[in-house]
Formats: C-alpha cells, structure tokens, sequence
C-alpha cells in the first residue's frame, strides 16, 4: 500500500464513489423541492461548488438546465468528461462560494453535504447567500443542506463507509479531530482507501469546517434580506415531512426563497 499526497478532493472519481449512495435521494428531493416551493416551473438549476458533479449529471439526465462551478480544476475536467461519456451538457466554470456572479438568473440552487460549513467567517457565510439570492429568480429557491452542532456540543466521532463502483471500491472515514465552541471551527480528517485490483493506496487531509447551532444559523440568514425560510427537512429527505427547527437535529435542509414580486 502507498499514500498519495494532496487532499482526496483533488481526486474527484473517488470522492464522486464515496458519496454515490447520496445522489438518487438528494436529487429527489431537489426535484420534489422546486415542484413545491419554485413560484413557477423550475427548468434552470444552480450548484456552487459543484465538486465532481454528480448531482449536475444526475439532474442534467433529468432534463434540467444545469450550471455549476467549483475551484478545484480537477473536480471540472473530471465532471466535463462526465458529462460527455453520457451525452449531457451543463454550464460548467470555475469560481468562488463568497463571489460569483451569472449573466442569467437560475429557477433553483442547491449546496449539500457540509459544503457551506467550508466558509469560515460569517462574512463569507453571508456573502454566498447574497451571491445566491442574486442569481435567483423571484420565487426561485436555495436547498441548503448540513450538519447541525447538536446542543450539548458532542458530535460522532468517527464515520466510516464503503462505496464500491466497476473493480474500485473506496473506503470514507471522517473524524473529528476537535471541535472550539468559541471559535465554531471544527478540525476533521478524512481519509480515503481505495482498491482496485491488486492495487490499493490511501489519500488524506485534514481541514477545517464552521460549526452551526439551528440558532446561529437563523441568525445569519436574518441578516440576508434578499432570502427567506421557507421549511426544513431531515436527514431522511421526505418532501411530506418538513421539521420545526430544534436542538436536536443534527443535520438539516433548509429551503430557502428569494421572495416573489408582489
């Protein structure tokens, strides 16, 4: 066995394994969500730091006009590829969460699995929910979805899953390394194992995530004018079953709407 250097991110088809058992559920959910909550019929759809793409192939195969974005070069070669092997096209370039701007506005944007908890700062926080609002149609919605610091601060400490795809199977762990309350800053690792054939090596990174209470959060999106609360979902992604915000949940999908002209 060997380790490569570099964060697993940089290696967009095993991330885009680890997280495969997600897509059909969160893409569901993103189509029951426009159909509920869009003012009119959602056609055009946005996903900021679009990683390796598989919700924009997924929901490209749908029919949706799909545009994403994402830093990390690899992740966009690996999802043009993509998108070419299955005959499909999204709008794809490359920007940042906390500034970007489109030349026209979406019906709809999602941002699932944590990726908004990358923002560190509750400027930048605030300022990717302005760029969002921006690109939105009136009535157009945001699904936001992440985990939630659970009141008394404790949160698993290790998670461990396998994926496998063709002759590749890759194993996830994430661990919490730390959490600072004060601060809201969590220390992860993730580490990657892949096999494949008689080959196997390990990818590893350890970074940092923005901590959330259900309250910290409402907090932020009150100071965006531009977006409200609309209702809020579970780990278990059933449009029938919207939550009351509580303590207890420990992840959340927020659905949020650039109010419609009155």
């Amino acid at each position: 066995m060997h380790a490569l250097s570099g964060s697993p991110y940089n290696y967009p088809q095993y991330y885009d394994i680890a997280y495969q058992a997600y897509t059909l559920m969160e893409a569901d959910f993103i189509d029951n969500a426009c159909l509920k909550y869009c003012h009119s019929p959602a056609r055009r759809l946005l996903e900021p730091a679009c990683g390796s793409g598989r919700l924009i192939t997924e929901l490209a195969g749908r029919g949706y006009e799909m545009i994403g974005f994402d830093l990390s070069r690899p992740a966009l070669s690996y999802l043009r590829r993509r998108l070419m092997r299955r005959r499909l096209y999204a709008e794809t370039f490359r920007a940042d969460m906390i500034d970007f701007r489109l030349p026209d506005a979406v019906d709809g944007a999602y941002c699932t699995v944590n990726t908004f908890r990358h923002l560190l700062t509750e400027q930048s926080a605030r300022s990717h929910l302005e760029c969002v609002a921006r690109s939105l149609r009136p009535g157009g919605v945001y699904i936001l979805g992440f985990r939630l610091l659970p009141s008394n601060g404790e949160k698993r400490a290790v998670r461990c899953w396998t994926e496998r795809r063709g002759d590749i199977e890759v194993t996830m762990t994430l661990r919490v390394l730390g959490v600072d309350i004060r601060r809201r800053i969590e220390n992860l690792r993730t580490s990657v194992r892949v096999r494949r054939a008689s080959k196997e090596f390990r990818l590893r990174d350890d970074f940092q995530l923005r901590t959330y209470t259900g309250k910290q959060f409402r907090r932020l999106l009150d100071s965006v004018s531009s977006l409200e609360l609309g209702d809020i979902y579970d780990f278990r992604h059933n449009i029938e079953q919207p939550f009351s915000l509580n303590d207890e949940m420990t992840y959340a999908l927020f659905v949020l709407r650039r109010p419609a002209l009155r």
